[in-house]
């Protein structure tokens, strides 16, 4: 079998955590959502990226063994990236008959003969949308598509906890676990080799199962509530309270208050603060008692920018949904639904604006354009600290990001 991995026209309500990544790549739950729909499928599955031109040689990058953007001339099957990969949805198209697959009046995925193959090769590298699959007959899927981030923060307790279960690891404790630590309800608490808990920390999988991945370190006196993930190799710090709905990527560091919310991976909220029902891209850092409003005191719905405009998140609870390389100054406040681009640097007293342009220096007392050099020569310092650099595929993609982005901070000059 072959399949393809793509992205479509709604991709643009997910950025900025899209700016540098497929949408597949967002984190919801345990993994990916490519991460969930791989485990689904046939070892025998060859598989194929599809994205927007410019992340090309990105994603080749970080997925050597995977075509990006070249299709083959035999039989496809295409599958959304923004979808909810489940047994259920995937077993019923997996049977390789001609057809477009559709929820709720979205395409879900294609099985596209090889006769018509020839006819999408031009078209990889931009969003596909349901015309590009003309000629199919149409059959109905029960699958979910995600639509713009929040959906993803909002339900990720849930999905922490249908993974957790698939995984079958509950009561599992494979790392060290001093004398002092309090675990509620041991089946619903996984923890990995090479991870470690100190005394007088509190696992509590009463409300919901707790993961610990490999090389995680939970120092003294930390409570978390599970639902949650903490991803291999990062470090919640002493005192750190964790509520139910986290994510916590690999290789992160995280102190204060943390409640419902996902932290791709390589991202730091080492301090006091609290972080709520937010979504932080990779190499974020949030400097002490950074704070962030998930709830307005009206209690109406949270408005969110999205692709221009404000949207009706259809929630009281939306907290900030910053992009990769982004950081906050000491103290920084954010307002309900703040959305801050890549590459930015905000700073300063009182809340800044709702949204913050990409490569943006400042805050509530103004904000000007952060120049693209800069930009690029911290973030090369930031990588290396972990053993990493900016990649030449991954500085291409920044400059193109910066080019796409330059009329939002038009309003800047």
């Amino acid at each position: 079998m072959r399949m393809v991995i793509f992205e479509d026209e709604k991709v643009v309500n997910f950025a900025p955590l899209t700016l540098l990544r497929p949408v597949y790549d967002l984190r919801f739950g345990i993994l990916t959502l490519k991460e969930k729909l791989l485990n689904l499928l046939p070892s025998d599955t060859s598989v194929i990226l599809h994205t927007r031109a410019y992340l090309t040689d990105l994603v080749h990058e970080q997925n050597p063994t995977q075509a990006v953007n070249v299709l083959p001339e035999e039989p496809c099957l295409f599958i959304n990236g923004r979808a909810l990969a489940t047994r259920a949805w995937v077993n019923d198209i997996l049977h390789r008959e001609p057809a477009r697959y559709v929820s709720n009046g979205e395409l879900v995925a294609a099985y596209v003969p090889a006769d018509k193959m020839k006819a999408l090769q031009p078209k990889m590298g931009r969003l596909l949308t349901a015309g590009d699959f003309p000629d199919l007959p149409e059959k109905t899927v029960d699958a979910a598509l995600f639509a713009y981030n929040w959906e993803l923060v909002l339900q990720n307790g849930d999905e922490i906890t249908r993974e957790f279960q698939l995984f079958g690891k509950g009561g599992r404790i494979l790392g060290k676990v001093y004398d002092g630590v309090t675990i509620l309800n041991k089946e619903n608490v996984f923890i990995d080799e090479g991870a470690f808990v100190k005394p007088g920390t509190v696992l509590d999988g009463e409300e919901g199962p707790i993961y610990i991945g490999k090389g995680a370190k939970i120092l003294s006196n930390v409570t978390i509530d599970g639902p949650t993930f903490v991803g291999d190799k990062s470090l919640v710090k002493t005192g750190a309270y964790v509520y139910d709905g986290v994510s916590i990527g690999e290789v992160s560091k995280i102190g204060g208050e943390v409640e419902a919310s996902i932290i791709h991976s390589f991202s730091n909220k080492q301090h006091d603060g609290f972080l709520g029902h937010a979504y932080l891209g990779q190499w974020v850092n949030l400097g002490s008692d950074t704070n962030n409003s998930d709830l307005k005191n009206n209690y109406s719905n949270v408005k969110v920018w999205v692709n221009g405009k404000f949207v009706d998140s259809g929630s009281l609870f939306v907290g900030l949904m910053m992009g990769d390389h982004s950081k906050a100054g000491i103290d920084t406040m954010f307002n309900t639904g703040t959305v801050v681009g890549v590459l930015t640097n905000v700073f300063g007293a009182g809340f800044p604006p709702k949204f913050i342009p990409s490569f943006s220096w400042g805050g509530a007392d103004g904000l000007v354009g952060h120049q693209l050099e800069k930009a690029l020569e911290t973030a090369n310092k930031v990588m290396n600290r972990r053993q990493q650099r900016v990649t030449p595929a991954l500085e291409k993609a920044v400059r193109e990001v910066y080019r796409l982005t330059e009329p939002e901070r038009t309003v800047l000059k």
